[in-house]
């Protein structure tokens, strides 16, 4: 008798004291508002937005950390790209039309050798006025920082709200509708 009081304690207590399944799943139960309470309340962490940092070619500092409160569409681009180089007066004369609005073009340039980036900037101070060209960070400077992946194709798009959050991501040319989302955003 003993040694089964050992293996079942209960059978020792008194029937009013014995634990039932019944009464464990209701406390089980009436428990569970209570343990769910902090999970409803705790707040997800937010991930942390976009982050870029870098200079452009004659050192001037450029990246997202002084444009919060501007929609952003960063342009990943390399002077090498046929593309990225014919669709640079569409994106100019989009700039263009809204350079009154909280909004800001930002190239990324891919180039390996900061030498043809350079290169491609002297052709365009002779060629296009200074509030038209578009203001590159070099992604290969030492001063580059981003937690951004870096693109597969070229050229390729992120699209950033005011507050800083990523909206969408681009993989080849700008769609059309990247600039109605532009517009929406602004």
């Amino acid at each position: 008798m003993a040694r089964q009081n050992a293996m079942h304690p209960e059978s020792a207590m008194p029937p009013n004291l014995i634990p039932s399944p019944l009464l464990s799943r209701r406390q089980l139960l009436a428990c569970l508002p209570a343990l769910a309470w902090p999970l409803a309340q705790a707040q997800p962490a937010e991930a942390p937005g976009p982050t870029l940092e870098g200079s452009s070619v004659d050192g001037t500092p450029l990246g997202l950390s002084g444009l919060r409160g501007r929609v952003v569409l960063l342009l990943y681009w390399s002077t090498g790209c046929a593309v990225c180089r014919d669709k640079m007066h569409e994106m100019r004369a989009n700039v263009a039309g809204w350079q009154n609005q909280p909004f800001t073009l930002l190239g990324v340039n891919m180039d390996p050798r900061q030498a043809d980036l350079a290169s491609y900037e002297d052709l365009l101070r002779q060629t296009v006025p200074a509030a038209q060209r578009l203001r590159s960070v070099w992604a290969a400077g030492p001063s580059f920082t981003s937690n951004l992946e870096m693109p597969q194709q070229l050229p390729s798009g992120v699209l950033i709200d005011k507050s800083g959050s990523l909206v969408e991501r681009y993989s080849g040319r700008i769609p059309p509708e990247a600039w109605d989302r532009i517009a929406e955003l602004l």
